[in-house]
């Protein structure tokens, strides 16, 4: 039986227009490579097409690499955890089926991981010299990204409930709708970001939602958002233009205060007062004021990660990987992609 300090995972991650690969020596990162995909950005959003093409370009290079870095052979590996959905299902089958077909020419595990998981568990990475702990369990997780939005309360690696979810739109979804109205260019989210740094949080005002519980709902914004533009263009044809920094702030900070009270409520009905954050929209700068400002007016013992762990990599599906295998959770060679978006 091999000893668990020589476990070597590689992940793989392919649900969108990101190829990446990671190895990991237990539940240390020894690589993270990832290839972006900047063909989308003319078009305005991801084409699943054009998305699956590059992946299946970048896959054997970007793998190679990852073990390059990390100084091992692929006869090393323990065993290769890859992300099975959710998903775009053509990039999806891209990875899934490379990672069936070395672990299958390797003789050794593979180990399935749900991306969504894969974002919580990215808390979970350690990397070398580094003393920085996870949060301790159970802990409640806002993941927001472009395609989802959630609070999870996270009681294990193979535990997690969802608390409340978007009812339509997600998040990170309706920043870059509101970036391409503005015609700010794909992806909108660093974008908007970096305007409003610049602008007055407070200029304008949006509809804003009233869900009961703790879902959310992200569609209304954005029609709000819409119309708001159409009248105030009516007035001045160069509004966008002359006062784009304070749009992007106000519906940064509109966005951002609508996921905070619900994550409020979330902490008040749980109890639970370990709260963290994950997704491509934990990157926004607003969204992490937010998080330091609750931490020190409520008490929150707070969670946020490191820039490079946010989007979607293969570090969070190796670390999950990892957590499986040691529980002895494979795959079998049967298990199709899945594009759904949900926990399984």
């Amino acid at each position: 039986m091999q000893k668990k300090e020589d476990i070597y995972i590689l992940g793989i991650e392919s649900s969108c227009d990101d190829t990446s690969a990671a190895v990991l020596h237990n539940n240390i990162l020894l690589s993270n490579v990832t290839a972006s995909q900047a063909v989308h950005e003319s078009y305005g959003g991801v084409v699943p097409e054009l998305a699956s093409r590059a992946h299946q370009q970048n896959i054997v290079p970007v793998v190679d690499q990852a073990l390059k870095q990390a100084g091992i052979s692929k006869e090393q590996l323990t065993a290769i955890a890859f992300t099975r959905g959710p998903g775009l299902m053509g990039s999806l089958l891209v990875g899934v089926s490379f990672a069936k077909g070395l672990a299958r020419s390797l003789g050794i595990p593979m180990i399935d991981v749900n991306h969504l998981q894969g974002h919580l568990m990215a808390h979970f990475i350690r990397e070398k010299d580094s003393e920085k702990e996870p949060p301790k369990l159970p802990f409640l997780c806002l993941l927001v990204s472009g395609g989802n939005t959630q609070i999870v309360k996270v009681n294990a690696y193979n535990d997690m409930e969802v608390l409340g979810q978007t009812i339509d739109d997600a998040a990170g979804e309706a920043i870059d709708k509101c970036s391409k109205i503005m015609g700010l260019g794909y992806p909108g989210g660093p974008i908007i970001d970096r305007l409003a740094r610049k602008g007055n949080p407070n200029a304008y005002k949006f509809s804003e939602p009233h869900i009961a519980g703790l879902d959310y709902s992200f569609s209304g914004l954005k029609t709000s958002f819409l119309y708001s533009l159409r009248d105030w263009i009516k007035e001045e044809p160069e509004f966008i233009e002359n006062h784009k920094e304070d749009i992007a702030a106000s519906i940064e900070h509109t966005i951002v205060r609508i996921l905070m009270k619900k994550l409020k409520l979330a902490v008040k009905q749980t109890g639970i007062k370990r709260v963290a954050l994950s997704g491509g929209v934990s990157a926004n700068t607003g969204l992490r004021n937010a998080f330091q400002e609750y931490s020190q007016k409520y008490g929150w013992q707070i969670y946020i990660p490191k820039f490079s762990f946010t989007t979607d990599n293969a570090a969070m599906i190796g670390i999950t990987g990892y957590y499986k295998y040691i529980d002895k959770i494979f795959c079998t060679i049967d298990k199709p992609a899945f594009s759904k978006i949900t926990f399984q």
